[in-house]
C-alpha cells in the first residue's frame, strides 16, 4: 500500500476479542455477536464467514465507497469469503497467500505467542485445509521472502503478475509440492 497510493485496506468485521495490540475501528470492528447477526441479517456485509469459531465479514458499504472514489481495494479474507465476493464481483482479482512450508506454518502460528497450543492445533489443521482452495484463486503467492512477495504481489495488482498465475506450470507444482508436506 505505501508503494500504490490507490491502494485501500477494507477493515473487517469480527466477533471475537481483539488481541492486546489490536485497535478497534484500525484491524479490526470489534463486534458482539447479535451485531454481526444483525448486520447479516440487513445484507450489510460483501462477504462473511465463520472462522476459529469466530465470525467476520466485510462491508459492502465500506467496499463500494471506496471503490466509487476511484481506489482498489484489498480485502484480507479467507477462501469462503474469497468465493462469495467472486459471486459478487466477478472482475475482481483474488490472490492466495501461501506459507514456503507446512514446518514455517507451524513455526509462524507459534511465533505469534497469543494462542494455546490447542488454539494453533486448531489453526494449523484448518489452514491446511484451507490451503486445498488455492486453485480457486486467480493467483498464488508464496510467502518465502517477504520482499520478493511484496514484489509480486505489486505485479499483480500491476497487471503484470502472470508468473503467480494459479495456472501457471511452476506456481502448480509449488504448490502441490507444498501440499504433499502435510
Amino acid at each position: 500500500m505505501e508503494a500504490n497510493k490507490n491502494l485501500r485496506f477494507s477493515i473487517s468485521y469480527t466477533t471475537r476479542e481483539p488481541r492486546a495490540t489490536e485497535v478497534h475501528e484500525k484491524d479490526y470492528f470489534f463486534v458482539s455477536n447479535d451485531a454481526f447477526q444483525v448486520m447479516v441479517d440487513a445484507g450489510d456485509f460483501l462477504e462473511h464467514a465463520r472462522v476459529f469459531d469466530y465470525h467476520y465479514g466485510t462491508s459492502k458499504t465500506q467496499v463500494e465507497g471506496l471503490l466509487n472514489e476511484g481506489y482498489s481495494v484489498i480485502l484480507e479474507i479467507d477462501w469462503q469469503g474469497a468465493q462469495q465476493v467472486r459471486n459478487h464481483m466477478p472482475d475482481c482479482r483474488s490472490i492466495f497467500i501461501l506459507p514456503p512450508s507446512v514446518g514455517e506454518l507451524r513455526r509462524r502460528l507459534t511465533g505469534r505467542g497469543t494462542d494455546s497450543e490447542d488454539v494453533i492445533q486448531r489453526r494449523f489443521q484448518d489452514a491446511l485445509e484451507d490451503m486445498s482452495h488455492w486453485n480457486e484463486f486467480d493467483f498464488v503467492v508464496i510467502n518465502d521472502d517477504l520482499k520478493q512477495a511484496l514484489v509480486e504481489l505489486q505485479a499483480i495488482v500491476g497487471d503484470e503478475g502472470e508468473a503467480n498465475s494459479s495456472s501457471n506450470d511452476k506456481i502448480v507444482r509449488q504448490v502441490k509440492a507444498l501440499l504433499n508436506q502435510a
